[in-house]
């Protein structure tokens, strides 16, 4: 377990990534299930193909419903870094402070959308590095009396020490195939000297994956078999059990499903949020 979860154990909270795969009524009618059902957070992926773009999004659901709201997240290259800041900072102060800026260096792949875009393509250390600056701009637009809360997903040592020094809350770039015991060491080998919350991204629910947050050929027999952390049961029960082991054993008190798993793990939520 890293240092911070060690300090004390956070409640759980969970957020849902519900892009728009529908008509914009169902969508809406979605969001405010989501929100009846006690989720914590509407977040957005950043895929330009998929859906509107997040901001206009998400200032729609905080219109909608006292939901928090999110990207999940926001891919650097994207974006200049003041921009993105500038995006962030607006939806805070539109949301009542509402918002929270997911961000991370981008997914696998990411190299051919930012050529058909006409974008430079960053090298790793420059995908990193406009983290960085995104989140400095965004504490100067905040200013000494609004904190903006920063998610970073991450995987490498530096990515780490990055959201060591300056994130909120910290999500791990897993996949469904990846052994548990290479995560665990993953996870607990997170530093940080700061009360830092920790995501889990949960792509695979019983039979359901959630194709905007992992490769829709996603196995999700084979991520139950090896008992993957990308996954959990459809059973309300063994998944509550699964989701408080989690937490004990790691200190992950943040979950993020997919929407359309949303309504199955509601009584999970019920029972959960904010334990």
């Amino acid at each position: 377990m890293n240092e911070s979860s060690a300090q004390a154990t956070r409640a759980f909270r969970f957020g849902v990534v519900a892009p728009i795969t529908t008509d914009v009524r169902t969508w809406r009618d979605r969001v405010r299930r989501i929100a009846d059902n006690g989720y914590s957070t509407l977040l957005m992926p950043d895929v330009p193909s998929w859906q509107p773009a997040p901001a206009p999004t998400l200032a729609t659901v905080a219109a909608l419903t006292d939901l928090r709201v999110g990207t999940w997240v926001y891919a650097s290259p994207f974006r200049p870094a003041w921009n993105a800041a500038w995006e962030a900072h607006s939806l805070s102060v539109l949301t009542e402070g509402r918002f929270e800026l997911g961000i991370g260096t981008g997914r696998p792949g990411l190299e051919d959308e930012l050529t058909a875009l006409g974008l430079p393509v960053l090298s790793p250390a420059e995908r990193l590095a406009r983290v960085r600056e995104t989140v400095l701009a965004l504490r100067e637009l905040d200013g000494p009396d609004e904190r903006t809360p920063v998610a970073m997903a991450v995987r490498g040592p530096k990515a780490q020490a990055l959201a060591s020094e300056l994130a909120d809350t910290v999500t791990f770039a897993l996949a469904p195939g990846e052994l548990p015991e290479d995560v665990t060491r993953l996870v607990r080998g997170f530093r940080s000297d700061r009360d830092v919350e920790l995501a889990l991204h949960v792509p695979v629910v019983g039979n359901t994956v959630a194709p905007f947050m992992t490769s829709p050929d996603t196995d999700p027999a084979a991520a139950h078999a090896i008992r993957s952390l990308a996954a959990l049961p459809d059973d309300p029960a063994a998944a509550a059990d699964e989701i408080q082991r989690r937490r004990a054993e790691l200190g992950f008190s943040y979950f993020v499903f997919g929407a359309d798993a949303a309504d199955t793990l509601a009584p999970v939520v019920a029972e959960l949020a904010g334990r």
